[in-house]
Order: C-alpha cells, then sequence, then structure tokens
C-alpha cells in the first residue's frame, strides 16, 4: 500500500467504525490532538467527543499522541478526555507510538492512530506498521508549520487522486 494512504478515511471521529477496529484485534487507539480531537483555539475536546472517549475505552486503550510541544495544552485536553499522551511525538517519525507500544506492551497489529494529515498522522502510522485512520481537520485553520505539511499534502492527494487511491470527501473503510 502507498504510504500515504490510510486503511479507513471517514469524515470525523464520530464516523469511524470502532466495531471494525475492535473486530481486527485493535486494542490501542492513538488520537492526533490539535484538528482531529480540538480544534486550534480551543483548550477543551467538545462534550460529544469527549462522550465517545468515554465509551471507547471500554474496549480500547486511548492516547493522545500530539506532536503539539505545549505541556499544558495537551495536558488539559488529555485531563479532560481522561487518557495518557505523548506530546511532541514528532510524527512522522516513530517517537511518540514507540513510546506508548514499549511502555504498554501492545504489538504494532493492535495499534491504530487516527488523525487528520496525511503528512504526519498517516505516514508515520504506516512506516511504524501500524492501523490508519485518516479524517478531514475540524477547521481550516492550521498552525503555521501545519501550513507548510498541507501545501504538501494537497500535491500528495492530487497525485494519489490521480491514481484513484485516496479523494478528499470519498469516504471508505
Amino acid at each position: 500500500m502507498n504510504k500515504y494512504v490510510p486503511n479507513m478515511y471517514k469524515k470525523n471521529i464520530n464516523d469511524i467504525d470502532y466495531e471494525k477496529l475492535k473486530n481486527l484485534n485493535i486494542k490501542c487507539l492513538m488520537f492526533d490532538l490539535d484538528n482531529t480531537l480540538l480544534k486550534l483555539n480551543k483548550t477543551i475536546p467538545k462534550k460529544s467527543f469527549c462522550s465517545l472517549i468515554k465509551r471507547l475505552k471500554k474496549d480500547f486503550s486511548i492516547f493522545v499522541v500530539s506532536n503539539n510541544g505545549s505541556n499544558k495544552r495537551v495536558s488539559i485536553a488529555a485531563a479532560r478526555l481522561g487518557v495518557n499522551y505523548v506530546r511532541f511525538s514528532m510524527k512522522p517519525f516513530s517517537r511518540g507510538f514507540k513510546i506508548i507500544k514499549n511502555k504498554y506492551d501492545f504489538a504494532k497489529s493492535e495499534m491504530c492512530i487516527i488523525g487528520d494529515q496525511l503528512m504526519t498522522d498517516i505516514l508515520g502510522g504506516n512506516k511504524f506498521g501500524i492501523y490508519t485512520v485518516l479524517v478531514d481537520p475540524l477547521e481550516n485553520d492550521d498552525l503555521s508549520i501545519t501550513g507548510i505539511n498541507r501545501f504538501f499534502e494537497r500535491r500528495k492527494l492530487k497525485q494519489l487522486s490521480k491514481k484513484g487511491l485516496l479523494r478528499r470527501g470519498e469516504y471508505y473503510g
């Protein structure tokens, strides 16, 4: 599979088929923070996301894996969700994924990353060898560094679309 193509693509985290993930023996769900669980100008996730995470904790170990370096922002969101987290995870590198894998003794086949960026979440997850789920960003605003990633992401999406591998808004999985 192309390293930029997710295993599943959904509009947002509420649309993900978690029963399918459970049937695939996924035990660890790692959520990106910015624009996946949380809008950039917020520190507290939406109530619907908090409720979803609470329900998911019955079947999965849940983590926030964020490239965000702000311990305060990441820790506040993770505390509200009642989950552990890794900040400054350096996606698409495997630092954050390895920390969770080793600390909690998961097999890669039991791990899933859910995020809004091809260039960090999906590329990093695919390179590490775990299940990947792409969701649309919660909003169009991005951090300045993310703007650079989005530029390259648009180019990559054009290539993937021409090959019929991935098109924005054509959800699957």
